[in-house]
């Protein structure tokens, strides 16, 4: 499933954000949230465990990553997770 970023940019105070791009990238945009790079996120899940049941935005630059990320969380057990599509340069770009 995912968001648009229309919709990611209107609901952004209320969302959970999952930033899984790399700390050097995020140093150009932080956007705050939860970050974990994508390979790490296997060895952290526990930052993330308490919010199984909740919504959860996953966030890369354009949207590849962070698929992969929202599949390998789906197969632990992880119930609503949405991909920024596009990922942050469809945001930006609005």
């Amino acid at each position: 499933m995912q968001i648009t970023p229309k919709e990611f940019k209107d609901r952004f105070s209320e969302l959970m954000i999952l930033d899984i791009r790399t700390p050097y990238e995020i140093e150009e945009f932080d956007m705050g949230g939860i970050q974990i790079p994508l390979d790490e996120l296997l060895l952290n899940l526990e930052q993330i465990e308490h919010l199984k049941n909740q919504e959860i935005i996953i966030v890369c630059f354009t949207g590849l990553q962070s698929k992969i990320a929202q599949k390998i969380l789906e197969k632990r057990g992880f119930r609503y997770l949405r991909n920024l599509e596009g990922g942050l340069e469809a945001y930006l770009s609005l």
